[in-house]
């Protein structure tokens, strides 16, 4: 289980903005339409990870028995966890006692220090509350993004965040295909921040919302850890 003050090693938390700020695309260039528009949000005092909760973390995570403790988990992720016998994330083998991870250039010995990734909401919220923190709301971590010595910010992982997939205020669908598919799903879904490896150039913004069931783990999924400021 937690330990008492969190764990040794993980990623330094730097304070965030805090009190008034913008979040959401002013239309300065391209975005989608559940990107806007860009709206003042109130932000109490936190704090914010400067990069992304390793593999090496996550197998303390495992080790502490995280994937065999419900305290930790909320109660539909444990029951997920249960059906789908998930003991770690998705694409990582065991062989003979040590981890292997199936990437694009096959099963290779997993990287200790690289970021954990195709892991679902569920999980990342398990490992926040294991580690004694949590996820950062997504306008604490679109308002970090341009803080110096924010890493990770893109092209590794999309990063989990404690947000759901909800309608901005003032929010209208635009007209046509991409309005069809932005606003009706806006429920069951959890927002994500950043952008992976597979992101297409001009996709990788401050203001980019993806979204994805609490369940999914295909995509390149990870998490930044963020704690209300003490």
């Amino acid at each position: 289980m937690a330990r008492s003050g969190g764990i040794p090693g993980l990623a330094r938390l730097i304070p965030g903005p805090e009190g008034v700020q913008q979040i959401g695309s002013g239309g300065e260039s391209f975005a989608f339409d559940n990107e806007t528009p860009r709206h003042k949000v109130w932000l109490d005092p936190y704090r914010i990870a400067d990069r992304l909760v390793t593999n090496g973390e996550w197998l303390e995570f495992i080790a502490d028995g995280g994937y065999r403790s419900p305290m930790l988990w909320m109660s539909e992720g444990w029951a997920a966890c249960q059906a789908e016998d998930w003991q770690s994330p998705l694409h990582w083998h065991r062989r003979e006692g040590a981890w292997f991870q199936y990437g694009l250039a096959g099963l290779q010995p997993l990287d200790p220090d690289a970021p954990v990734r195709h892991i679902s909401w569920y999980e990342a919220e398990a490992f926040a509350r294991w580690a004694e923190r949590r996820l950062p709301t997504e306008a604490e971590w679109e308002a970090a993004s341009g803080l110096p010595g924010f890493r990770d910010a893109e092209g590794i992982g999309w990063q989990w965040t404690g947000s759901a997939y909800r309608p901005y205020p003032g929010f209208r669908p635009w007209e046509g295909a991409v309005g069809e598919y932005n606003g009706k799903f806006m429920i069951n879904q959890m927002i994500l921040r950043g952008g992976s490896m597979a992101t297409p150039p001009g996709h990788s913004r401050a203001t980019y919302r993806n979204f994805f069931p609490p369940t999914a783990r295909w995509q390149f999924t990870g998490l930044r850890l963020a704690a209300d400021a003490a």
